[in-house]
């Protein structure tokens, strides 16, 4: 049996080891921390990513642990809507749900499925031979014919592999994460877009509302009351921002600055190793898709060499995952997708950042005449993204078109 080492168990990480196993490897999945403690606190699962889930059989375990709200879209900081949409119409457009959850859920369940025999904690990668597949760790060595590196935005692996690649660079915003119990009732899913300021609230399953924001400030700037400064930024804003900020514990909120790819990687691999999620491409969070696109890279890897695999005959499993191989696949398959991802996700970060009032009035009135003009203008902007299909979807059995 083909043996794989994933360094990393993140949500792309365990999601690369379930189809790396349902592929027919061996899997070991290293994660130095001691236990799995996701960084965040909600996020979407588009309709993309839940075809890719389907192909895992989680899709539908998903979809029923997830809050799916009627409407959603960009407001004003006085309430107003600027372009909005709702979930029944973006099923009937992609015959599929965006839902809602919390990371830590979507983390346990992929961990759940993973198997506790595949995952190894505490243990920290400390360098990977590429072209001899061996994993150096603190415990020792891990031998493989392939390495996936899903040790995220500041993947030592990536910088091993590309040492000439710039890296991540600061995209000039500061962002908020939070967590607030909700009695209020039902909930639109909106961001609310102000001069240079951005504050999104979703209500998830258990009756709690998801929070981020973001603004622009400089790179590892230090406050010491995080509730107090986001109260201050946002604090006069429409309803129910005030009051999500005034009832959040302050230990509760997570603050971290944005960075991502300015320029893409060449590729996403190297010998036996390929990078995956944001240890490839990180992105801004403007699109929801830096989690969705991680799981999309998982199967579509495990698409790729297990084609290798099947068309290397008496070569090996390390010579068809490797250079030539199904990696070679990974890599054209995923570069041109996720790095058009990016770089529309840093134009959407632009447009938030904008501070200029006459600027931002112009960026109102052309979501506003757009939304006018277009009902469905939110949803077609996002059709490339969001109609993507697995290779090899199995439709039996699985997803929304399966249970009609």
């Amino acid at each position: 049996m083909p043996a794989a080492v994933v360094i990393g168990a993140g949500i792309g990480g365990l999601s690369a080891g379930i189809a790396l196993r349902r592929a027919g490897w061996d899997v070991t999945v290293l994660e130095r921390a001691e236990r799995l403690k996701p960084v965040g606190s909600g996020l979407a699962i588009a309709a993309n990513a839940l075809r890719a889930l389907d192909t895992l059989g989680l899709g539908d375990r998903v979809r029923a642990l997830s809050r799916v709200q009627g409407r959603l879209g960009i407001r004003r900081p006085d309430g107003r809507w600027l372009a909005h949409t709702t979930v029944d119409r973006a099923q009937r457009k992609f015959d599929d749900l965006v839902v809602l959850l919390a990371r830590a859920t979507l983390v346990d369940l992929l961990a759940e499925t993973l198997g506790a025999d595949a995952l190894r904690l505490g243990v920290t990668v400390t360098g990977v031979d590429a072209a001899t597949g061996v994993v150096r760790t603190d415990g020792g060595e891990h031998a493989a014919d392939l390495v996936v590196a899903a040790d995220g935005i500041r993947s030592a692996t990536r910088r091993a592999l590309f040492p000439g690649h710039p890296g991540p660079v600061y995209a000039g915003v500061t962002a908020w994460r939070g967590m607030v119990p909700w009695d209020g009732g039902p909930l639109p899913s909106t961001e609310t877009w102000g001069r240079g300021r951005v504050f999104g609230a979703h209500l998830l399953a258990g009756d709690v509302v998801y929070f981020y924001a973001t603004d622009l400030s400089p790179e590892g700037a230090v406050h010491g009351d995080e509730r107090e400064e986001l109260l201050r930024r946002f604090g006069g804003w429409h309803e129910p921002i005030p009051s999500l900020l005034a009832a959040v514990r302050p230990e509760r909120i997570v603050r971290n600055d944005v960075h991502a790819f300015a320029t893409p990687l060449p590729a996403y691999h190297r010998g036996r190793v390929a990078l995956l999620g944001d240890a490839a491409h990180p992105m801004t969070p403007n699109l929801g898709q830096g989690a969705c696109q991680a799981i999309e890279d998982a199967v579509v890897l495990a698409h790729a060499v297990g084609e290798g695999l099947a068309h290397a005959v008496g070569e090996g499993p390390a010579h068809a995952a490797g250079e030539g191989g199904g990696l070679a696949a990974y890599s054209a398959a995923r570069l041109e997708r996720t790095s058009a991802i990016m770089r529309r996700s840093t134009a959407v970060c632009r447009a938030t950042k904008l501070r200029n009032p006459v600027a931002v009035s112009l960026r109102e009135a052309g979501m506003a005449l757009g939304t006018r003009l277009s009902s469905d203008l939110m949803l077609r902007s996002m059709r490339e993204v969001l109609e993507w299909t697995p290779p090899r979807r199995a439709a039996s059995g699985r997803g929304p078109a399966a249970r009609a």
